[in-house]
């Protein structure tokens, strides 16, 4: 029998019969191959197709986890879920490690019992433990006194338990046990003694010294800041920093602007400059000025007054409508169409390329590409605080796996934009003691309303992140990696750091939750430039970057690696870096001259002829959309 004359046989069968394999209009759904079926009392031929494609089928779950994303700020629950659930089959499979934490849980109890004991008969108790060096709650010496330190005590050893019980379980992921500790701490951290007027001696003493008129004025700043948040305003206070009037008033003209960005061109304030102009590419998660903030600690001034000429980018903020922007959008028409501006205005002058976080990570994507096709416009790189190898990017990595960013991308399909409020939302979580609990404590509980300072009110004016480009961003840099492993393509091609052939100058900051500065030391893995410096600055992400000269506190450690120098591991080089007071400005920008040609006639304000007329006095227009 030929295999035609065995399907027509197949084909005269009942329907419940000829139907062994999967009947379905997706190939990938199933290897078994489709055949036709009979429905009984018809003549033979195909069942009906499904009406319910795989698009469909797409869309639906797309549209559902959107809805769901909603009522959880753009989290996924389930990868919560999972992780506590693996920790506890894990935890519940090691008896050793269980009979060692029920022991440490019997001798803390134990401890609290013995100082409660005690403390009944000497109110001035030594503690029995102390907090972490970063952590502040308990700094107030009424913390020490009867029954503060019994709630403050049993807490902190409450909090070590639970730090013990959830990374030392045998055989749990790295990644779940990253879930379970972070988890912990932030509902630990729901549930400080600080936090509520109660058990918290600062606010009691506050509310017994006036009366309650605290909590009254708390009450006030709680329902301000609820009646701002829900209208879209900005927090009190930050209505006194706008753009071009206190902060961002480096004299300045647009000189190019597309779709995507404004290109401003700062006014010389030096007789002579160095021919090499400065192109700053800041991060577009939030608006430029955070390089121009106020006079005194503005990089964009400080450069102007040593004699550099800076261009800087200012991107536009996303709509609904910029959904399709992907990270070649913002390659091509921000960092090339700058250059290719500057080209114009400072004809056959080399650039030295100065990215912030995202901006530093996509400068380096551009700087590989351009070395890739033998590009020689940069003079040399600088990335401040941004990563080339994402893989110790710190807890910010917790949302970064496979489920929670299907569950981000299907609420980002939904709207078209990554909104600010998730943004916000998870960098607060990465410092919910600073950011959100000490706040609540201060503004409502103490009824204190702290000025914001222009830092603060920059950090509050935010902006969104398209679709695409957003995916892209997790896909192909957190999650895949492929910019340190030469996977990452440019117009088809693979680009690697390693193509980079300039120097390159690379600043990680000590606290830096964003980019972990031994991500950002990474850069010397990767890169086989002649020379990579590498600057450790104290301060976070955004406070150890705007670190202008005479700010207090302010230290930093610097060295130099030839290509012909070894690798040394960034512990190892922490170690051996001296330690120098005072801003890391000056070093760099004396890095910067020793790679430039001094003693240039500062160049015109545009060129008109050559397609960058001026355009408007800085900061442009850009800056100001909401």
């Amino acid at each position: 029998m030929t295999t035609e004359r065995k399907l027509t046989t197949l084909e005269a069968l009942p329907a419940r019969v000829a139907i062994t394999g999967l009947v379905s209009d997706d190939a990938s759904e199933s290897a078994a191959i489709e055949r036709p079926a009979t429905i009984s009392g018809t003549e033979p031929g195909r069942l009906p197709r499904s009406v319910i494609s795989p698009e469909v089928a797409r869309t639906w779950d797309r549209l559902f986890n959107a809805a769901m994303a909603k009522s959880t700020a753009g989290l996924d629950p389930r990868v919560i879920h999972l992780a506590f659930l693996d920790w506890w089959v894990k935890l519940a499979w090691s008896p050793g490690t269980h009979a060692r934490l029920t022991e440490k849980g019997l001798r803390k109890w134990a401890r609290i019992g013995l100082f409660l004991a005690q403390g009944i008969s000497d109110r001035e108790l030594p503690s029995v433990i102390e907090p972490l060096p970063q952590d502040n709650r308990f700094r107030d010496p009424a913390w020490r006194q009867w029954p503060y330190n019994l709630f403050s005590q049993t807490f902190l050893l409450t909090q070590q338990w639970w730090a013990n019980a959830t990374t030392g379980v045998p055989a749990l992921s790295r990644e779940h046990k990253d879930v379970v500790t972070f988890v912990t701490r932030q509902l630990l951290d729901m549930v400080s003694p600080s936090n509520f007027p109660w058990t918290n001696p600062e606010v009691t003493r506050a509310t017994l010294r006036d009366g309650g008129a605290n909590l009254v004025q708390g009450w006030r700043n709680f329902m301000d800041d609820w009646q701002r948040w829900i209208t879209g305003q900005k927090p009190a206070g930050t209505e006194r920093f706008e753009p071009g009037k206190s902060v961002a008033v480096t004299p300045g003209k647009v000189v190019f602007r597309n779709h995507l960005i404004e290109l401003i061109q700062y006014a010389p304030s030096t007789p002579t400059v160095c021919a090499e102009p400065v192109l700053v590419v800041p991060a577009w998660i939030m608006k430029y000025y955070i390089l121009d903030l106020s006079p005194h600690n503005s990089l964009v001034r400080y450069l102007v007054d040593k004699g550099h000429t800076v261009f800087m980018i200012s991107w536009r903020n996303p709509t609904e409508e910029d959904r399709d922007l992907g990270m070649d959008d913002y390659r091509r028409d921000g960092v090339l169409a700058a250059l290719d501006a500057i080209g114009s205005i400072v004809p056959d002058a080399r650039v030295h390329g100065a990215g912030y976080c995202l901006g530093g990570t996509l400068l380096a994507i551009a700087a590989a590409a351009l070395a890739r096709d033998n590009d020689k416009r940069l003079q040399t790189i600088t990335l401040l605080a941004a990563q080339t190898d994402f893989t110790e990017a710190g807890e910010l990595m917790l949302f970064m796996n496979e489920a929670q960013v299907s569950f981000l991308e299907s609420m980002m399909w939904d709207r078209g934009v990554l909104d600010t409020q998730q943004m916000s939302g998870a960098f607060q979580m990465l410092r919910s003691n600073d950011l959100v609990w000490s706040r609540m404590v201060r503004d409502y509980l103490l009824g204190e309303r702290r000025p914001p300072n222009d830092l603060m009110a920059w950090n509050a004016d935010q902006t969104r992140l398209p679709f695409k480009m957003h995916s892209e961003y997790m896909r192909e840099l957190f999650l895949n990696n492929s910019l340190a492993e030469g996977h990452y393509r440019v117009d088809g091609e693979a680009v690697a750091v390693s193509d980079i052939r300039i120097p390159i100058f690379a600043i990680g900051t000590e606290t830096d939750h964003v980019a972990p500065w031994k991500s950002v030391y990474k850069i010397n893995l990767l890169a086989d430039s002649p020379e990579v410096t590498f600057l450790l600055t104290s301060g976070g992400h955004n406070a150890g970057i705007v670190s202008e000269p005479g700010h207090p506190g302010r230290s930093y450690r610097i060295g130099s690696r030839t290509d012909d120098q070894s690798y040394v591991d960034p512990e190892t080089w922490y170690e051996r870096t001296p330690c120098s007071e005072g801003s890391w400005w000056p070093a760099w920008q004396q890095w910067l001259l020793r790679h430039s040609t001094v003693g240039a006639a500062p160049p015109s304000m545009g060129a008109p002829d050559a397609g960058c007329p001026i355009l408007g006095d800085a900061p442009g227009s850009y800056v100001n959309q909401a």
